[in-house]
């Protein structure tokens, strides 16, 4: 049930200029669902953080039930604007499925017109009264080296020196990849209240849901906050149960 309370403005017009660019690109790959081998011997230039545990992601969810919803936020918030980012994100999984079976996700996400890629794999994710805790590894990509990745899953696993293609290999026990497509998100970024707020326009192939999210070492504290803050405008939301690539897996926008 969404809360009752009474979040997007005019975009700067270069922001217009380039969403409009990137919402009419197309994916030339028609075969997203290939399987393809690679030997997994070689190895190809990669970052190579160093990290001794899988760092938590903790958010705030809040979903909007529409575009309404969503334009009032971006109106309200538009004075703590700081930029907007059109992502592209894909996923990928095991021939056998074992990634999704284990509830991991791994992404390549590319940013504005492919100025930047960055390799996630998130796992073990709980979302709960609007709360997400996940594990997330991340490592930057060449954007260009990330697109071959896209119409060959199989050259991921050629990144020898990954810690995040490492655990997938291992953990996963993930010999060979498909490309399980992905869908597009408009990312605003808000700096409000010493909170690093981000609005978001999620375009699937079945339908555009919008939602606020709010990475915080306070989630509780935090929620309670934006929630007044919506409250306040008027505006409704409801807690998000469910993450954006489980929305993409099941073809349905939330209820």
């Amino acid at each position: 049930m969404l809360k009752s309370s009474a979040l997007s403005g005019p975009a700067p017009s270069s922001v217009v200029g380039l969403v409009g660019k990137w919402r009419k690109k197309t994916h030339q790959n028609r075969n997203l669902t290939r399987p393809l081998h690679f030997s997994t011997t070689s190895q190809a230039s990669f970052a190579n953080p160093k990290s001794s545990a899988t760092p938590m992601e903790v958010e705030i969810k809040l979903r909007l039930p529409d575009s309404t919803a969503h334009q009032k936020v971006s109106d309200a918030l538009s004075p703590f604007h700081i930029k907007t980012l059109a992502q592209e994100n894909i996923f990928f999984d095991g021939e056998g499925s074992e990634l999704v079976k284990n509830l991991a996700a791994l992404r390549l996400r590319f940013y504005d017109l492919d100025s930047r890629c960055v390799l996630s794999l998130k796992a073990k994710p709980v979302i709960s009264s609007g709360i997400s805790r996940v594990e997330e590894q991340e490592e930057p990509v060449d954007p260009s080296v990330g697109r071959a990745c896209v119409d060959e899953p199989g050259r991921l696993l050629l990144f020898g020196s990954s810690d995040i293609i490492k655990r997938v290999r291992e953990e996963y026990n993930v010999k060979g990849l498909v490309c399980l497509g992905g869908f597009r998100n408009v990312r605003a970024v808000y700096d409000w209240k010493g909170l690093k707020l981000e609005l978001d326009e999620t375009i699937y192939d079945f339908g555009t849901s919008y939602e606020i999210e709010c990475e915080s070492v306070e989630p509780e504290r935090d929620k309670k906050l934006i929630e007044g803050f919506l409250e306040e405008k008027g505006i409704r939301y409801s807690y998000s149960d469910v993450n954006k690539f489980a929305v993409f897996r099941s073809r349905k926008l939330p209820d």
